[in-house]
């Protein structure tokens, strides 16, 4: 049973959240703890999330406490981590997938982290979520077709031939938003993500079957294999019943021409692409269940994640790769922020004014993360100019790359975007 949340009857104002994912929910659940009245409309019959693992680092940890510890809890009750007790604090072990003289892969480098490889399979997580949500705020089969901004309020026209009128829109419809179109304008050259020259095979194995084949401390625990114009990594899933494996490579070309950016796996060109890598990532390839894959794009710098009444938010907003496992933890801490500077909010005219300090804020740090997650994937596939294969420089970069991400001051975020709101720090 959800929870019961209060909207405070002194603010004068809709918010329309559009698009159900981790973003929207967790978006949609700050704003109500806030008691900001708010309505999730979802494309879909129900609220669901494809793919499988996703990573969540210590900042998302810290936005999720920050919005509502309720998500947190429901995280820590999904969350998988690294089998091992003493490889609990650690993210990753890298390892070099062509050094056949190790039939693992030379371990060169394990990088600590304050959670460990937290992750969760993004269904059970989304259900979580759901359980926060009161049912008579969601609205499904609502595809948004087309927004309108009327200067004081924005309209929704839906494909099943509805409308809804509110005061201001969120975008959370993921990479190929409809509201990020709509806020820059289809001609805009960052209105559309674009190919980021890498794929992924993506795929499933049961742990056991996983452990069995190459020892339980590479089954047990997150490894990464790094190798040239390629890399694997394996994790835990599904609280180590499974093993998620991913296998990335890069497109020659750097094109992508087919319209669908998920397909059904080619597998001999699978492992054409991973000839030559040691033993155990040949084993995991063969093993691997209902496998597809998944061209990776990214958005370019949008100049501005808000106009007037339309803003944008998690993946709509910054759709990143997800070589430094950060996406959904950039969405909570877009959330974080939205809900506190709205939180301030009691009169509609005052919309536009908290969309723009949510923009300074939230802005520069996720777009800097898109950039960081793309130039991780040229290092991991020892492509990163200056670095190659040189290894000692590698691990290096392995070793501070990530934290920017994972050490942010939240809280001061938080603060930062009051302030900006009410005047008592420069708008940009």
């Amino acid at each position: 049973m959800a929870p019961t949340y209060e909207v405070n009857a002194d603010r004068r104002y809709s918010i329309a959240v559009v698009g159900g994912g981790i973003g929207g929910l967790c978006t949609a659940i700050g704003l109500l703890h806030q008691g900001v009245p708010v309505e999730i409309y979802e494309a879909a019959s129900s609220f669901a999330e494809i793919g499988a693992g996703v990573s969540l680092g210590p900042n998302a940890a810290r936005a999720m406490k920050l919005i509502d510890p309720a998500i947190h809890d429901g995280f820590l009750r999904c969350a998988t981590s690294n089998g091992w007790s003493d490889r609990q604090n650690y993210w990753f072990s890298f390892r070099k997938g062509q050094d056949t003289s190790d039939k693992y892969g030379e371990r060169f480098y394990d990088l600590w982290c304050e959670t460990g490889q937290a992750s969760v399979h993004r269904a059970r997580y989304l259900d979580e979520l759901v359980a926060l949500v009161p049912k008579e705020v969601a609205h499904f089969g609502k595809r948004l077709e087309e927004v309108v901004d009327t200067g004081d309020a924005v309209t929704l026209r839906f494909a099943d031939g509805t409308t809804a009128k509110h005061d201001a829109l969120i975008g959370c419809d993921g990479i190929k938003s409809r509201v990020r179109v709509a806020l820059l304008g289809a001609e805009h050259p960052a209105a559309h993500a674009v190919f980021s020259g890498k794929y992924a095979y993506r795929g499933l194995i049961p742990m056991d079957d996983a452990a069995e084949l190459v020892g339980d401390e590479l089954a047990r625990n997150a490894q990464m294999y790094l190798g040239h114009g390629g890399h694997i990594l394996t994790f835990p899933i599904e609280q180590g019943k499974t093993m998620n494996v991913v296998a990335f490579g890069t497109k020659q070309d750097g094109k992508w021409a087919d319209a669908e950016w998920v397909k059904p796996l080619d597998r001999d060109a699978m492992f054409k692409d991973f000839e030559g890598w040691v033993e155990s990532t040949r084993q995991i390839l063969t093993l691997m269940q209902k496998p597809d894959i998944w061209a990776l794009f990214n958005h370019l710098p949008a100049p501005t994640y808000f106009r007037n009444r339309i803003c944008i938010l998690g993946d709509a907003a910054h759709a990143s790769t997800p070589h430094n496992g950060a996406g959904a933890g950039q969405a909570i801490e877009d959330a974080l922020v939205m809900s506190r500077v709205l939180a301030q909010v009691f009169d509609a005219k005052d919309l536009p004014r908290a969309f723009a300090a949510y923009d300074q804020v939230r802005r520069p740090r996720s777009q800097a993360q898109v950039k960081a997650a793309y130039d991780s994937g040229w290092l991991y596939d020892l492509q990163a100019p200056g670095i190659m294969d040189d290894w000692d420089k590698v691990k290096d970069k392995l070793a501070t790359k990530q934290d920017f991400i994972w050490d942010h001051d939240l809280e001061s975020d938080v603060a930062k975007v009051v302030k900006v709101f009410h005047g008592e720090a420069a708008m940009l």
